[in-house]
């Protein structure tokens, strides 16, 4: 599958949906960064922008990427228009050819899953490299398919936080894996509908 086929694929998601005027942030990234003192933050597959738009309120600093351009192109008016032009800068990149320049205290990436071939333990490798001295990589994966998801494949794995670890490989005298787990919580889909759903949610922490 060719990038132009990707980037025609997820325009086609975000422009086949209204934009969000105030999109929220995930529950995760809220538990984990509550308390960080801010810094500058890495977005990968910022989505409609609401992780985002919430740590920016937070005083950070924030790179948010995409595949996109709908979604990027949005996620900068959004930012504009709530007076957060100076603190979020939108991006489009493919990343399995590019990668934001430069170093990060945080850097997050949630449900990072997509239908074409991606080597997610390389760009998470890349991007463990990009933290500085005691950043943080925050990698929220699903671990549950919910009602709304456009994979519906019953026959799908999710992969454990620890084996996320495994495949990105990094060394532990480097690295710390600070959490690695699936906790449970109720979401919200499209159209208020709600649902149970499982988060493997793997938090690692550069030491040296």
């Amino acid at each position: 599958m060719s990038t132009t086929d990707m980037i025609t694929f997820w325009d086609g998601v975000y422009a086949a949906r209204p934009a969000a005027a105030d999109p929220q942030p995930n529950d995760r990234l809220a538990e984990t960064v509550t308390g960080l003192p801010p810094g500058d933050a890495l977005d990968l597959g910022c989505g409609d922008g609401g992780d985002a738009l919430w740590l920016a309120r937070r005083g950070w600093h924030v790179t948010a990427v995409d595949i996109s351009a709908v979604a990027v192109e949005r996620l900068a008016g959004l930012a504009r228009s709530h007076g957060l032009g100076d603190r979020v800068i939108a991006e489009r990149h493919d990343l399995h050819e590019s990668f934001p320049q430069g170093g990060f205290d945080l850097i997050c990436a949630h449900y990072l899953h997509t239908p074409f071939d991606l080597d997610r333990a390389t760009v998470l490798r890349v991007a463990a490299h990009a933290l500085r001295l005691g950043g943080r990589l925050l990698v929220v994966d699903h671990g549950s398919t919910a009602p709304w998801s456009w994979n519906q494949d019953p026959d799908v794995r999710y992969p454990s936080p620890q084996e996320v670890a495994a495949g990105i490989d990094l060394d532990p005298a480097t690295w710390m894996v600070e959490r690695a787990d699936a906790p449970r919580r109720i979401a919200t889909g499209p159209g208020g509908r709600t649902a149970e759903v499982t988060d493997h949610v793997l938090l690692i922490r550069r030491t040296a």
